[in-house]
């Protein structure tokens, strides 16, 4: 929502820990945001409170050694490792003569560098009003008074109120847009389902490489960097298992720690993919030395949008990274609780790909379909959603074919088709 300039914003990050302090250190994860938002860091400090001024968010002290760093330094920009309310926004502001941004304002930031396609530029102006609007207040404080003049003399609107009334219309039909989107969206998920097409969606924090295991199994160009980030639009392809024919696989947003709520509630139709999904592959990044409390933060979000109870497979990634050799580790119960990969090099995506045909096509039905030469539109059917293990032609012309297919897609057929397996 600001004019970017050309150059690299010098940038002082104020990293806040308030009392009682968390286990967590999320300093380095700071740096990474603030440089994939296009800032040049130039100076970093610390300010553990053990209460929040609800002025300042830090104390007066604190406040002071920061102004003098960022005079010192030049700083253009401050960025706070926390979330701001708008007025402690708005005094921060006064004080330091500088811009100051949260963490929520610096991820809107990166996600609208990061959208390219018309739906996700939508959902991020979307996002990015939602949480202006509440501020608005800080930049037309000098505006707050009738206008006047010919032809505006009387009672009239303060500037403030107009803005605050364009804002709420653009949301308005920025929602709207979004909602036909999302039709549109969910007709092309039925149209899968009623083809019998499984999805698998790939979830996880971001930078564990969801990007890099997507084109990996699909052979895809999707964007691949080493930011985070760096994918934002999702992307669905169509990919052939060892057994039991193709599914689609969906390259989602990935997740961070403290995730707006905004940016949650803007991409819940883009996640509803996920919230669909028949399996979830959850990406690991193993040689992240945080990656358990990596792995909370995702389980936190797919509750937060409602998948949580799905179907979900750990993956693993980086293994290159860590010189370990591909496996899959099993439940108590025997099931696949994660598997072992590297994204990177390929190694034990064949193993992945097993997992998946398993896990989707685990309830098969198998046996012998008799067809009489009026049937050829089944048996292509067949040969597209079943795995065709022998073929037979028989003396009236017809066919006689070995199958195995999963029991939802048998029943669909056995309803439409009236399809009897022997």
């Amino acid at each position: 929502m600001f004019d970017r300039p050309k150059r690299g914003e010098r940038a002082l990050l104020i990293n806040v820990r308030v009392d009682p302090p968390s286990l967590r250190d999320d300093e380095d994860e700071f740096h990474s945001l603030a440089l994939a938002a296009g800032a040049e860091v130039v100076g970093r400090l610390s300010a553990r409170v053990r209460s929040v001024n609800p002025k300042y968010l830090v104390g007066a002290g604190k406040l002071d050694e920061i102004k003098a760093l960022a005079d010192a330094s030049e700083i253009d920009i401050v960025l706070v490792d926390h979330a701001l309310t708008p007025a402690q926004e708005r005094n921060l502001e006064t004080a330091l003569q500088r811009r100051v941004v949260d963490r929520t304002g610096l991820i809107l930031d990166i996600f609208a560098l990061r959208a390219r396609t018309f739906e996700g530029k939508l959902q991020v102006e979307l996002a990015q009003l939602e949480h202006l609007s509440t501020r608005l207040v800080r930049g037309w404080t000098h505006l707050e008074r009738q206008k006047g003049g010919i032809g505006l003399r009387g009672p009239g609107e303060t500037q403030l109120e107009t803005d605050r009334r364009l804002v709420g219309q653009r949301i308005r039909r920025l929602r709207a847009r979004l909602e036909r989107l999302a039709l549109r969206r969910g007709l092309a998920r039925r149209q899968r389902q009623r083809r019998e097409l499984p999805t698998v969606s790939l979830v996880g924090y971001t930078n564990a490489g969801k990007s890099t295991l997507f084109n990996q199994l699909t052979d895809a160009r999707v964007f691949v960097a080493d930011q985070l980030f760096a994918t934002l639009d999702p992307t669905i392809r169509r990919i052939e298992l060892p057994v039991g024919g193709p599914v689609a696989l969906a390259d989602t947003v990935g997740f961070v720690h403290d995730l707006p709520h905004e940016l949650v509630a803007a991409f819940q139709s883009t996640l509803e993919e996920t919230v669909d999904a028949d399996l979830i592959l959850h990406v690991v990044d193993c040689a992240d030395p945080e990656h358990l409390e990596r792995i909370k933060d995702v389980d936190e979000v797919l509750n937060q949008i409602g998948a949580g109870d799905r179907p979900l497979v750990q993956v693993y990634n980086k293994t290159d990274i860590l010189g370990v050799p591909p496996r899959i580790d099993r439940a108590a119960d025997g099931s696949v609780a994660r598997v072992w990969l590297s994204a990177a090099t390929g190694q034990g995506t064949e193993i992945l790909l097993e997992v998946i045909a398993d896990a989707l096509h685990k309830d098969r039905v198998s046996g012998t379909v008799r067809l009489g030469v009026s049937q050829a539109r089944l048996r292509a059917l067949l040969y597209e959603r079943a795995t065709v293990v022998d073929e037979r032609i028989m003396q009236d012309g017809g066919w006689e074919l070995d199958v195995e297919i999963d029991r939802r897609g048998f029943q669909d057929l056995q309803r439409r088709e009236d399809l009897q397996i022997v």
